[in-house]
């Protein structure tokens, strides 16, 4: 093969108190062209000022593992990455890369592996499956290691008109300055609020009952203690529940805070801006379906 052309799906991950586990993947797409001949990486759209454009790029990356992966040497490749994605912002732009890098090399080196092993490498590369998982599969997913080497994936079925409002802040947030602000240890009364509430999360898209959403969102093992650094997240929470959202949360590790509806989304978008604007926070609000399908090849020659 000497080209081929993949696209992922933007991801949010947690869901609130979902945390490292659960995924949910949305209708934006990064695009990346891999083409035999010098290396070189290009990329346009979001973050191109910032993306590395050298071997640290993580299409790169994810492309590199696959040879690994199958122990073969990695041939001279150009890759041209088209990012629609907001960068660093907790919607899957670093997994989106990792993903599509999976997808090119496992087309380009003719290995086709199958999802769960493009899932394995793509976990083990990001650490956790909750944002690489959608990627793959598309729709909402739930992920957890088994043992050391081992992942397991299942995905959740949703209600096919469920669909995301997203405020997305324009402050950028470094996914593992996040991660440290999180306390290593929790409470037991803290564990068993997390674990009721990921499961009626799960139980409430599957089922239909999305009214328990309000109440499934919440969380303590990670919002509160982001919030300390997005002071805005709580009131754009509110913003959202008062514009008629069926929950809503902190998208990844923020600081783009997400809602998930099923009508009302103009005013839910309105709501979120307008309390975003009174607090001096600048962004921008999206309306997204949820991707039912995940990444592919869009084309090879």
């Amino acid at each position: 093969m000497n080209s081929v052309t993949v696209r992922a799906p933007a991801t949010t991950a947690n869901l609130g108190p979902g945390f490292d586990s659960l995924g949910l993947a949305l209708d934006l797409w990064n695009e990346l062209t891999v083409t035999r001949g010098k290396f070189s990486v290009t990329a346009t759209g979001e973050g191109v000022d910032i993306v590395p454009q050298d071997t640290r790029n993580l299409v790169v990356t994810g492309l590199e593992a696959v040879f690994n992966y199958i122990d073969e040497p990695v041939p001279g490749l150009r890759y041209e990455c088209s990012n629609v994605i907001p960068f660093a912002r907790g919607l899957g732009s670093s997994s989106a890369a990792i993903v599509t890098g999976l997808i090119a090399g496992s087309a380009m080196s003719g290995a086709d592996l199958t999802n769960e092993e493009i899932t394995t490498l793509a976990a083990d590369i990001e650490g956790h499956p909750d944002n690489v998982a959608p990627a793959i599969y598309g729709g909402c997913t739930v992920g957890v290691r088994n043992g050391t080497d081992n992942w397991i994936v299942d995905q959740v079925n949703i209600p096919e008109e469920l669909c995301a409002v997203i405020f997305v802040p324009e402050v950028q947030t470094n996914t593992h300055e996040s991660r440290a602000v999180l306390p290593d240890q929790i409470s037991r009364s803290d564990a068993v609020f997390n674990i009721g509430r990921a499961a009626m999360l799960v139980n409430a898209l599957s089922s239909g009952r999305l009214e328990l959403l309000k109440y499934a969102t919440d969380d303590r093992l990670h919002q509160p203690h982001r919030a300390q650094g997005f002071k805005a997240m709580p009131q754009l929470i509110d913003a959202a529940i008062k514009g008629g959202a069926h929950g809503a949360f902190l998208s990844g590790s923020g600081p783009s805070v997400l809602a998930l509806a099923t009508g009302r989304e103009v005013t839910i978008s309105y709501e979120m801006t307008e309390t975003a604007r009174t607090l001096g926070v600048d962004g921008k609000a999206m309306i997204l379906p949820v991707a039912q399908g995940g990444a592919s090849v869009l084309s090879s020659s």
